[in-house]
């Protein structure tokens, strides 16, 4: 099985000329030792399941009672003490909140969980779960949203944390998720050669488009949608706006030290799931002193005090969980598809 990996990577970190061999992946696919389907036959062949489906569960259930728990006593030790990676920032910035102007911690209710857990037989043990999420507002449901939660057991001495979440975007489905004959799911190398792109790279993609758009190389092997051409969209307007406003404004999505997990779907393909940081900075040009920029009200709160005023600039900075999936290289017009995001303030300066 593959280990999970950590690194730090962004749209630049694999170049010009490897965006520009992007679209040339898209026709690749030979290494069938490192392929989905051998990992399937792997799995068919017989691996040990140190992680029973069953604990997946009991994780799953705990996790769920202590976060409630903590978010509806305010508690940010316990609440950020169940949590990891992209989960972490994002929560860790709900409880800055809390305590800086007094909004209340998320409080979720889930239903219809949907176990996918892959046959690890050494740590780090990982499980995602698919369930119907409502935002519960003093007793008031709000409408479900079907959410993936990625579960990470890093080390034995530790406990379980909830490392990323995400929903899917409207009208967009889960695919099947490919299983061993016990039910379990099939882990996918980083890098797999018969994907459109080894996932190791799926997020490095994904932010070449965000970052410049569809005129980037990274487009011909990434598909159109709300996380990539329409954040790219969103960003731009955004610079539009503030020019008109006699200020400059620069975005990058960039990799973080995250985990990255992936998944074999049935048919072939993969369920690739990453955390990333989107970094944004308004300014005067050349930083000078000006009129105050105003900071965005979601991340007043993440002021080092409230004193800061943003006579030079404001950083204002997310941390982002998605899902993609990554198809085969022979699947007609293959393209990388994200379909999930889940994202919250995690960093805020002005000066």
């Amino acid at each position: 099985m593959t280990h999970r990996k950590r690194g730090i990577w962004s749209r630049t970190t694999i170049g010009s000329a490897a965006l520009a061999a992007l679209a040339v992946l898209a026709v690749q696919g030979c290494a069938p030792a490192t392929s989905a389907a051998a990992a399937h036959a792997t799995a068919d062949a017989g691996v040990q399941h140190d992680l029973s489906i069953a604990a997946a569960q009991v994780a799953y259930q705990t996790y769920l009672t202590k976060s409630d728990a903590a978010a509806a006593q305010g508690d940010s030790v316990a609440g950020l003490a169940i949590v990891a990676d992209a989960q972490w920032a994002q929560v860790k910035g709900q409880y800055t909140a809390l305590t800086a102007a007094g909004t209340l911690v998320p409080r979720y209710q889930y239903s219809a969980p949907q176990f996918y857990v892959p046959a690890e037989s050494k740590y780090p043990q990982w499980f995602l779960v698919s369930a119907q999420r409502r935002a519960d507002t003093n007793g008031q449901l709000g409408p479900a949203v079907t959410t993936l939660l990625v579960f990470e057991h890093a080390k034995a001495a530790l406990r379980w944390t909830l490392n990323g979440s995400a929903t899917l975007d409207q009208g967009q489905t889960l695919p099947v998720i490919a299983t061993d004959p016990d039910g379990y799911a099939v882990d996918v190398p980083t890098t797999d050669t018969n994907l459109v792109l080894t996932p190791n790279v799926v997020g490095a993609t994904q932010a070449a488009v965000v970052d410049e758009g569809p005129a980037n190389p990274a487009a011909a092997v990434t598909g159109s949608g709300p996380q990539t051409t329409g954040l790219y969209a969103a960003q731009a307007a955004r610079a539009r706006a503030e020019t008109a406003q006699g200020l400059q404004y620069q975005w990058l999505l960039a990799g973080a030290p995250f985990p990255q997990f992936e998944l074999g779907l049935k048919g072939g393909g993969a369920l690739v799931l990453y955390g990333m940081y989107l970094n944004t900075t308004t300014e005067h040009p050349n930083l000078r002193s000006g009129s105050p920029i105003p900071v965005p009200a979601a991340f007043t709160p993440l002021l080092a005090a409230p004193t800061e005023v943003g006579y030079h600039a404001v950083y204002a900075n997310s941390t982002y969980q998605f899902a993609a999936i990554d198809p085969l290289a022979t699947a007609p017009n293959a393209k990388i598809d994200v379909i999930a995001s889940g994202s919250g303030p995690s960093y805020g300066h002005a000066y």
